[in-house]
């Protein structure tokens, strides 16, 4: 049997949650961006998995979470272990109901046309 403490945190994205869901039983809710920063400050770096290569998600964590820079392990996961955690960092994009142009710092025009969201959920395999 193994440790709980031997099932490193998982942290995925969009593109790699469905692939770690291959076998098992799961329970899946939404969480809060404090919820998220508690989990992880309360993992050792080396007790972390980052299982996506995405920097704009890499940018909300530490950005936008506040979480204290950190470089996680990168792996590869096909499936999570019973009593395994993750934390799913989920984007998506809507077009923008408005296009303003702004001047970037250069002096060119930029344009609006979409919105970005991000929100959290947590994922853990019971069984």
């Amino acid at each position: 049997m193994e440790n709980i403490k031997d099932l490193p945190l998982l942290l995925l994205d969009n593109s790699n949650m469905m692939s770690v869901l291959n076998e098992g039983t799961f329970k899946c809710y939404n969480i809060t961006f404090e919820e998220a920063k508690v989990i992880l400050e309360g993992h050792d770096d080396d007790d972390v998995l980052r299982c996506f290569s995405n920097q704009d998600i890499e940018t909300v964590m530490f950005d936008y979470l506040g979480i204290a820079r950190k470089n996680f392990t990168y792996k590869r996961i096909r499936n999570m272990r019973p009593k395994q955690m993750a934390i799913v960092f989920k984007l998506y994009t809507t077009p923008s109901e408005t296009q303003p142009v702004i001047q970037a710092d250069d002096g060119v025009e930029a344009k609006k046309i979409q919105n970005i969201y991000v929100y959290c959920q947590c994922i853990v395999r019971i069984e």
